[in-house]
């Protein structure tokens, strides 16, 4: 079950989060491309079947097998502050946040499409006000965001060294070594894409826009346009306000 538990975390619930991370990265160039590519999704042939069966139910057992070897750990970090010993806290700590940030993330989208309280075409105007919305000047929402995907990454990237290690890929400390600075750099390079879509959502810049210059895409409809169509019209339906 341990050794299910980890392969359902690397197949097929972690590609689909990298799958999932690079299909949100569209909204980079604009409304349209990001309206493309979630109709694209939204029109797979067998999707509640390919939804149920690929995803949620692998997520769930996944989820809830993982609840379980959480309560069940013996956490000697305090003793012995190893890496390892670190990595093991922090995979099961990441874990429950990673599985609270998903459950936030799916009843703010995936819950109200299914219950036809939200369309598709709703998603990119909807992730633009979440994420630009503050409180007090903090953008909660985008740090919620940036901390779950953290979270989700972690997990991930230290679960493919554990799942290496169980399965027997890495049996040497060489390699375990190896191992540790491929993912390691592989999950790097993940949560940079998602957390560079967020930085977007949230400023209407991504991070190369910001550390290069590059120039925004002027063809489509951006997060910036879409604020400042809600500006002007917010002080007209004011007006109409007897």
């Amino acid at each position: 079950m341990r050794k299910l538990h980890s392969l359902t975390g690397v197949v097929p619930v972690g590609a689909f989060m990298v799958y999932h991370l690079w299909t949100n990265a569209k909204a980079l160039g604009g409304q349209e491309p990001f309206d493309a590519a979630v109709q694209e999704i939204n029109h797979t042939p067998y999707l509640p079947i390919f939804e149920w069966g690929l995803i949620l139910l692998p997520l769930l057992f996944h989820a809830g097998m993982g609840v379980k070897i959480a309560f069940e750990a013996r956490h000697n970090v305090t003793k012995y502050g190893t890496s390892r010993n670190w990595a093991y806290t922090l995979q099961r700590l990441t874990g429950m946040l990673a599985f609270l940030f998903i459950g936030f993330h799916m009843y703010g989208f995936w819950w109200k499409k299914l219950a036809g309280k939200m369309s598709p075409e709703q998603f990119y105007p909807a992730l633009c006000a979440g994420m630009s919305s503050t409180v007090k000047g903090v953008p909660l929402i985008a740090l919620v965001y940036v901390l779950g995907i953290a979270a989700c990454v972690f997990h991930f990237a230290n679960g493919l060294w554990g799942f290496c290690f169980s399965w027997g890929v890495t049996v040497s400390r060489r390699s375990q070594q190896f191992a540790a600075w491929v993912f390691g750099i592989v999950g790097l390079s993940v949560f940079l894409l998602g957390a560079n879509t967020v930085i977007y959502f949230a400023t209407g810049s991504s991070i190369q826009e910001r550390l290069f210059g590059m120039d925004k895409p002027t063809q489509t409809r951006s997060c910036l346009d879409i604020r400042e169509e809600s500006s002007k019209s917010e002080p007209a339906a004011q007006s109409a306000i007897p």
